[in-house]
């Protein structure tokens, strides 16, 4: 019988930890988490709709209990709690979970690649001569994105002047003032009417009020070398929250 309870004597020396829910028979871990007391029981007793409860009844349906296991504990704060679990999130993968997000501050803190850590912490300004537009996604973004994600997400839907669109070569995804991608716009089209890979969607009639996406396809390597992981914070002034910025058009 799987146990519900901590007693007292447990938990004050667990103070808080970080644990993961796995398949019994094939080990898969599905879930990760954080908490403290008997935080890392109340998932069974979850009855909300998610892929989490949906695979939970799906292992009880085979009269199956899911593993529980304590990763880490003995963390003396929340906060500590929250970037363990953010680490074995990215580590694992998001999409490979039933975690609906990625953990604590995982755009900003989480897995990098050495150029990332570097772009991030030692800003070398650029200054971008070729017609362009920069979008901002700093909403949706997270380092551990695929190729797919961050293209999907650049290059829509956006409410944007039509016009001026179509006279930039490039489009530049920008993460915090940093260029996290350049591509190459190949055609502007009205938004939801090229195929997409992500799960949000925007109702026809939002899809019919000037908001627009590009095709395209990564850039050329002289110019991602030139301008990938570089500094465009300069060309926003303080208080300026327009996701679009167009240059030299």
């Amino acid at each position: 019988m799987l146990n519900k309870k901590f007693s007292h004597a447990v938990i004050n020396d667990l103070k808080y930890y970080v644990y993961i829910y796995s398949h019994p028979i094939t080990k898969k871990i599905f879930y990760v988490g954080k908490g403290k007391e008997n935080r890392v029981f109340s998932h069974l007793k979850d009855f909300k709709d998610g892929k989490k409860v949906d695979f939970l009844l799906d292992l009880k349906q085979q009269n199956l209990k899911p593993k529980i296991e304590i990763l880490v504990h003995g963390l003396e704060d929340e906060k500590t709690a929250l970037r363990v679990e953010s680490s074995i999130i990215d580590l694992l993968g998001v999409d490979n979970l039933t975690n609906i997000q990625s953990g604590y501050k995982s755009a900003t803190f989480g897995r990098m690649s050495i150029e990332q850590i570097n772009s991030a912490y030692d800003k070398k300004e650029v200054e971008i001569l070729e017609p362009s537009v920069l979008i901002r996604i700093n909403q949706a973004f997270r380092y551990s994105m695929s190729d797919v994600e961050l293209y999907d997400f650049t290059r829509g839907r956006w409410v944007l002047n039509p016009e001026n669109s179509k006279l930039a070569k490039y489009a530049f995804s920008i993460y915090k003032g940093i260029i996290q991608e350049v591509y190459e716009i190949l055609n502007w089209y009205k938004a939801g009417t090229t195929f997409n890979s992500r799960e949000d969607i925007f109702n026809d009639a939002e899809n019919s009020n000037n908001r627009y996406e590009f095709i395209g396809n990564i850039a050329k390597e002289k110019i991602r070398k030139k301008y990938k992981y570089k500094s465009v914070e300069h060309y926003f002034k303080q208080g300026n929250s327009n996701p679009i910025m167009y240059l030299n058009v």
